[in-house]
C-alpha cells in the first residue's frame, strides 16, 4: 500500500470570505497541463476521423523542410 502526501491549499480570506488560494508549485503546473491535455485529446479525435494517407518519405520531407 502506498501513501501519498497531499499538499494543503492555503486559502486567503478577504472580509472573512475565501478570495484566493495558494498551492504547491507542482500542483499548479499539473493544473496548467489539464486544458492542454484536453486540447490534445480533441485534436487526436479529429485526426482519427480522417482517413489515413500514406506518402513516400521524400514527398513528406519536401513539404516539411526545417526553416532555419
Amino acid at each position: 500500500m502506498s501513501t501519498t502526501k497531499r499538499k494543503q491549499v492555503r486559502i486567503i480570506l478577504e472580509n472573512g470570505k475565501p478570495a484566493a488560494g495558494i498551492l504547491d508549485i507542482a500542483a499548479y503546473r499539473k493544473l496548467l497541463e489539464r486544458p492542454e491535455d484536453a486540447q490534445d485529446l480533441k485534436m487526436l479525435e479529429r485526426m482519427r476521423k480522417k482517413p489515413l494517407k500514406f506518402r513516400k518519405l521524400d514527398e513528406f520531407l519536401a513539404e516539411n523542410r526545417p526553416r532555419v
